[in-house]
């Protein structure tokens, strides 16, 4: 139990724990065995001093199997099988292999998690306490950032919580605790805690404390580098020391729970470390030592951490000093009352969309109001992940509407300054750049997601591109310059929010087209570069993400099965550049009516089977999903340009954007881990070859029809949507799927 003094009691309750001890190791394994095996448990050191939100970060997080600071260790029901044979192991010493060598044996129900740290903990005198906690909503699924959990007990399993129950006070002298009724029940003095799914566990002096998380659901990710002066830093973390020593100035002795956590660590269970910047976390030896890491946390302001910590460390310049210094306040009032992410990101979408109906007026009323209400549409979105990290609220939910809705709202305002610029007076008619800085940004993301994607995990990056931007990063102005260059949300946002109050819906759209243009031309030259001259090893797993993203159909699949070849450095971007180029070349040429654009997409279907006859491992291969991407959605466009019909932009517009938003699940899919879509709404909906030969065989069949392409494109725009919505729907909702947010900071 906590020493006489300490504020770990009632810092695990104001987290949503209740507190309770157990003996020693043998009754913390058998508190644990009685709590059920969906609740998340958690162990504290009672001697751990620090700050609330350390141990907030520590032990509420959702987003990880097992997650742990100095003195205190959170473990989610899929590593459970792993913390029980630590617990074991740990209670019978003598009776086990070193954990290093049960970790290399890999047993049965293991599995190994590409890219996950695997560090050493502080061993630490006998005594511990067991918790459960309550972390998760339900269906939330638990899962690290960036790791791939290919298979085994830690394969993205849902981790399902509720909120903590009656707290229990623990008595000072070790000799009682109390419940929540103020009954008391012995106890032995040297107990540890064990606790239920929303109970905490804190244990005696050689002991831990066991600590129940019932966390408010998405997480923060705290951002900082090495410890402070008071704090020991985790193991493995930035600024970390060895395992089993301090921070510079910190105090410590060894913990019963950091044992816990190297052991699981020889598991292969993937053990989360936060960084903990200048908050303080310690396991003090002795009263003196206790005194020293009391006055480091009382030098330290954890709630002005928390703030900062809500914000991303890496952020546009708009974004991080024209919003963020005040959004994050915004967020924390929303936190104290109670409002979830969801409901944050739900009302920026609301705003964008009532700012698009103001644009869609025509009248330069209309036009500042939507300025106006679009960059208040943009504070929400910022508000919406700095509620998610200050409260730790991530959801599976929450994951899919951000990914979304930020596109959502984008393009449902380029769509209401088209109808605003044909309301207007004259009658400009602006669909075709609507729908031509559409086909841009996405084009654009899909670039971003295709190189990271091919260079997720890749190994030996030796290229002088790289090493160029590392030095510039040193260069302070030269990391804002570079971040404007390639137009961020926050710098787009704002340049469309002014211009719209202060120009023309066509003026707008211009500058967006050559801003985006140019931070195209400029993102895309330095990753062609850097994949020219780098020396790396492409993983299995970034050639099966590369796949899925081209999104090819039955038609590539058909002529790459006849085609099937050997992997060639630059064949798969040559074929599909010269596919790309004919299909778009073809169609500008033939002209609307004319049946060249669909010799033109049979052609590019050919090549773009081609392309993808081999694994792509070549160093410029990401390029083959946006050269699809552009040949698909610049079809469409020029198509519907040329038509004259009336109507055909609005409705490719529409389709566009319906087969954008399936493109923008499978990246988000990805990302998770969790794959594509299923193969069968792939090949359902045509791949991205066939829909481009149905909309060219369109154009050319109905091309002398009265608003018979119209209808044509409204139709299939609707089937799709349909179809995708549906299955994304189903997914995101009912799958377990992980929650994933962007913490990189890279633009959107």
């Amino acid at each position: 139990m906590p020493v006489a003094g300490s504020s770990l009691g009632d810092d695990l309750r104001s987290l949503g724990f209740d507190v309770r001890t157990a003996a020693d190791a043998a009754g913390v394994t058998e508190e644990f065995a009685a709590v059920p095996a969906h609740e998340r448990v958690a162990l504290v050191d009672p001697r751990f001093v620090g700050h609330v939100h350390a141990l907030r970060l520590a032990l509420t997080d959702p987003r990880f199997p097992a997650a742990a600071t100095r003195g205190a260790l959170t473990v989610q029901p899929e590593a459970r099988t792993a913390l029980t044979r630590a617990l074991a192991a740990a209670a019978h010493p003598e009776e086990t292999a070193p954990a290093g060598a049960a970790g290399a044996a890999g047993g049965p129900e293991r599995a190994a998690v590409p890219g996950a740290d695997t560090r050493d903990g502080d061993a630490g005198p006998s005594g511990g306490a067991v918790a459960s906690g309550a972390g998760h909503r339900p269906g939330a699924t638990v899962r690290a950032p960036g790791a791939v959990h290919a298979s085994g007990e830690y394969a993205g399993s849902p981790s399902r919580t509720r909120p903590s129950g009656a707290a229990t006070a623990l008595d000072p002298s070790g000799a009682t605790a109390l419940d929540s009724s103020g009954t008391a029940a012995a106890l032995d003095p040297s107990g540890a805690t064990a606790l239920d799914p929303s109970r905490a566990t804190a244990l005696g002096p050689s002991g831990t404390a066991a600590a129940d998380g019932s966390a408010p659901a998405p997480g923060a990710h705290p951002s900082g580098a090495a410890a402070a002066p008071g704090a020991t830093a985790a193991p493995g973390a930035p600024g970390a020391t060895a395992p089993g020593a301090t921070a510079p100035g910190a105090t410590g002795t060894h913990s019963w729970v950091d044992d816990i956590a190297a052991r699981l660590d020889a598991e292969g269970v993937p053990v989360h470390r936060p960084e903990l910047g200048v908050l303080v976390a310690a396991v003090p030896a002795d009263a003196r030592e206790r005194a020293t890491a009391a006055d480091a946390v009382a030098a330290v302001d954890d709630e002005r951490v928390r703030l900062r910590a809500a914000v991303k460390s890496r952020d546009g310049f708009f974004t991080t000093f024209c919003i963020s210094p005040y959004s994050r306040y915004i967020a924390r009032w929303c936190a104290r009352r109670g409002l979830t992410p969801n409901q944050v990101t739900t009302a920026s979408l609301l705003t964008a969309l009532i700012a698009a109906a103001c644009a869609a007026t025509g009248t330069r009323p209309g036009f500042v109001s939507a300025g106006v209400l679009l960059i208040a549409s943009f504070v929400l979105d910022c508000t919406d992940g700095q509620l998610a990290r200050y409260s730790l609220q991530y959801s599976t939910l929450g994951a899919w509407l951000d990914a979304t809705f930020d596109r959502a709202k984008e393009y449902a305002y380029y769509a209401g300054l088209a109808l605003g610029a044909a309301r207007a007076g004259g009658g400009d008619d602006v669909w075709a750049l609507a729908l031509g800085a559409m086909v841009l940004q996405t084009c654009r993301h899909v670039v971003d997601f295709a190189f990271n994607e091919a260079n997720h995990d890749a190994t030996g990056n030796t290229s002088p591109t790289a090493a160029l931007s590392g030095r510039l990063d040193s260069v302070g102005w030269t990391v804002w310059a570079r971040r404007m260059i390639v137009l961020p949300i926050g710098e787009r946002w704002a340049m469309i929010a002014v211009l719209t109050a202060f120009t023309t819906p066509r003026i707008t759209f211009y500058a967006l087209l050559v801003g985006c243009a140019l931070a195209a031309c400029y993102t895309t030259a330095g990753r062609v570069l850097r994949s020219l001259t780098r020396r790396a090893e492409r993983s299995d797993r970034a050639v099966r993400a590369l796949a899925e993203l081209t999104d090819s159909g039955p038609l590539a699949e058909a002529v790459a099965k006849a085609a099937a070849r050997g992997a060639g450095s630059y064949l798969a971007p040559l074929s599909a550049v010269l596919g790309a180029a004919a299909v778009l070349a073809g169609t500008a040429a033939g002209g609307f009516g004319s049946w060249l654009p669909v010799g033109c997409a049979v052609l590019y279907a050919v090549l773009a089977g081609v392309a993808v006859a081999a694994p792509l491992k070549g160093p410029l291969d990401w390029l083959v999903p946006p050269l699809f991407r552009a040949a698909e959605y610049g079809t469409i466009l020029i198509l519907a340009a040329r038509s004259e019909v009336n109507g055909a932009l609005p409705a490719a517009f529409g389709l566009v954007a319906a087969v954008a938003y399936h493109h923008y699940d499978t990246v988000y899919r990805i990302r998770g881990g969790t794959g594509a879509p299923p193969h069968r709404l792939v090949r359902a909906i045509g791949g991205h070859e066939g829909r481009t030969v149905v909309v060219t065989a369109a154009a050319a069949l109905l091309h002398d029809q009265n608003q018979g392409f119209t209808i044509a494109l409204t139709a299939l725009a609707a089937a799709l949507a349909l179809a995708v919505l549906i299955e994304s729907i189903r997914f995101w909702v009912s799958s377990g799927a992980p929650a994933v947010h962007d913490e990189t900071g890279e633009p959107a």
